[in-house]
């Protein structure tokens, strides 16, 4: 009998561990529940390193996430749509940049808010963007003196 008290103890505490370690990856991630949001517009030259669920920071707060990418057939930019918290306003001549968090870093896009006292409302289109710069790209041309090949 001892044995299957034991058991049940062992049972237990694993099921407790397993709850709650969902209930911190839950949280964590944010996928337990998402504050209103609205969404804003924006097309970069290259979004390389950014996928949906990908962090938008300003002053490195993360201030909202991309919740879409898709490929632009006329213009070849990837077009974007990234959702914001509610009460985050952002000036209409902000500019969006793909960042890296270092060099083993993931990327996130990074708001630089412009001076504007008019502020971007749900739907608009940030037409100020810098696409993500490739590492490899850099490196080579470092290593290759700078010369194009």
């Amino acid at each position: 009998m001892s044995e299957n008290t034991t058991e049940v103890a062992v049972g237990g505490l694993v099921l407790a561990l397993a709850v709650g370690f969902s209930i911190f990856v839950f949280q964590s991630t944010g996928l337990s529940s998402s504050p209103p949001s609205y969404p804003i517009h924006a097309s970069f030259r290259s979004a390389e390193g950014i996928t949906v669920g990908t962090d938008v920071r300003l002053a490195g707060v993360k201030i909202g996430t991309v919740s879409a990418i898709d490929l632009d057939s006329n213009t070849y930019r990837a077009v974007s749509v990234i959702s914001l918290k509610d009460d985050i306003q952002i000036p209409e001549d902000s500019a969006l940049v793909i960042s890296s968090e270092g060099l083993l870093g993931g990327n996130y896009v990074e708001v630089i808010p412009g001076a504007s006292f008019d502020y971007l409302a749900s739907g608009d289109e940030i037409l100020d963007t810098q696409g993500s710069v490739s590492l490899i790209s850099l490196l080579m041309k470092f290593v290759s003196g700078g010369q194009e090949r």
